[in-house]
This record gives C-alpha cells, structure tokens and sequence, in this order.
C-alpha cells in the first residue's frame, strides 16, 4: 500500500459504534431563486492579465458584459488596451487599464491595488499573461528559457501568491495555459512545461483555498485564432481544422466564455480542474 492511501485512508472519519443513533446531518439549505435578468456577476471586481489582446481581452469583455468591474492589465501596448476599457465603458461596464509586467515582483501588487482602490477589492483573478517560444529544444536557449519561466511559472506563482492573500472569500481564480500540456507535439517542449507547472500549482492552491470557499481552476486551450498564432500553425491551419472535431480552429471567445462559467456562481462545486477547450484536437 502506498503512503498516498495510507494518507488518504487516514483522512477518513471513523465511526462509532453509535453512530446510527445519531441524528442525520441536517440537509443543505435549498437554492435561492434567481433573477434570470441579473447580471451574474454583479458586484464583482476581476483581474485579468494581458487583457489588452486575443483571448485576454475577449475575457475581460465577457466579464464585463456578465456585470463584473474589470481591471484590463498591459505591457505593451497602451492604445489596446484604452480600446477594450473604452468598450466596456460605452456599454456600461466599468473597467480600467493598468500597466503591469507580470515577469516583475511588482506586477501583479500593481494590479491589486489598482483593483482595491478604484473598486474595493478583487473577486476573481484570470492568469492569462503569457510568452511561447516554438523551437526545438536543442535551439532553445538559456535567455528564451529563463525568460519563458519568469513570465509563464513565476509571474504566475506571484499572482498565485496574491491572491491567497488578498483574494475576498469566495472568489475565484482562473488560469489559461495549453492543450500542448495533453498531447505530444514538437518544438514547443519548453513552452508546456512552464504550463504544466501553473495547471500543478493550481491544483494544490485549491486544496489551500478550499475553506475558503475560492475555486482554482485552468483552462487548457487548443489552437486560438489569435495574433499569438505561430507562422508554422497558420501554415498548416487546413490540416488542423481537418483533424478537430468540430471542424475548425477556436475563437477567443470561445476561451472567454468557459472562463465566465468558472467565474461565476454556476461553477461553485467546480475547483481544482483543468478543463480542456480544444474542439475535441486534444
């Protein structure tokens, strides 16, 4: 028997000898009745990383349409992401960019604070910020490497780390990684290793928060048509959409929309998963 079950056995209450004179548990309170018409995140402050673009800012878009006050954070590129704030603004939405390098230590406290200040406080947290590098591994070198983790493993662990903190109870975190940690592909060794790193990190932050209340979910996507998209993917995209199930390659919205139900009340007996959105490829 291995120490795992043993653990896991050990973990079980054990009963007496009366316990079937005990009285039975009391039932959960039943569901509230909800307002089909409420915005079903009203109420809430999100973050979302790298939100100026591609799957990023399809999130913060889709939050914002589900009710929640969006902080759209940026590296690079300032008018991108005035566009999605403005968006939201002009249909009623509430959001606000930040500039934030999440491969600094600083990062994402810029974007907590940002959040606490203009909103109160942060509800949910979608880890989306990221860099790829498609190469073989033999030409990978240490500067790619270093940087790959930097930004996918500990910009992430940062942000991670945060939000256990400073989180409100009954949040949620979201993180997106890659299909590429489920199947075998070339060249991109390096890249899902630094996802499957976040996709084990987030399965034991759920065990932490649990009592909490907080959910802890990653979001594995396929390919995304996207400007993240490599030359060599764009250049075999027939053969991809002929091997996807559902016959094409995904869309951003795709991503943004399994990753509102994570952050909604309906995926509150969800956590600790890692959810495959691919069209059936992987």
């Amino acid at each position: 028997m291995s120490d795992f079950s043993v653990a896991l056995m050990s973990s079980a209450p054990i009963e007496s000898a009366d316990s079937a004179s005990r009285p039975p548990t009391a039932p959960a309170p039943p569901a509230a009745v909800r307002d089909p018409y409420a915005s079903p995140l009203a109420g809430k402050v999100a973050v979302v990383t790298a939100a100026s673009r591609g799957i990023g800012r399809a999130v913060a878009r889709r939050l914002a349409a589900d009710g929640a006050a969006v902080i759209v954070n940026w590296h690079t590129s300032a008018s991108a992401a005035r566009e999605v704030v403005a968006g939201i603004v002009d249909t009623g939405g509430r959001a606000v960019a930040v500039r934030a390098d999440l491969g600094d230590r600083g990062g994402p406290e810029t974007l907590f604070a940002a959040a606490e200040e203009a909103f109160g406080g942060v509800d949910i947290l979608v880890n989306n910020a990221g860099i790829g590098a498609v190469a073989p591994t033999a030409d990978v070198d240490e500067d790619t490497f270093d940087r790959l983790f930097a930004v996918n493993v500990r910009g992430t662990f940062l942000a991670l780390r945060l939000a256990a903190r400073r989180l409100r109870d009954g949040g949620r975190i979201v993180n997106i990684s890659t299909g590429y940690t489920r199947a075998t592909f070339p060249n991109v060794g390096v890249y899902a290793g630094t996802k499957a790193a976040v996709e084990q990190m987030a399965r034991s932050l759920s065990r932490e928060l649990g009592p909490r209340r907080i959910t802890v979910n990653t979001v594995l996507p396929g390919l995304v048509d996207t400007d993240g998209l490599s030359a060599d993917v764009r250049a075999n995209l027939d053969a991809f959409v002929a091997a996807t199930p559902l016959g094409r390659i995904g869309e951003a919205r795709d991503i943004a929309d399994i990753v509102a139900f994570l952050a909604g009340d309906d995926a509150r007996w969800v956590t600790g998963q890692a959810i495959v959105a691919a069209g059936g490829l992987v």
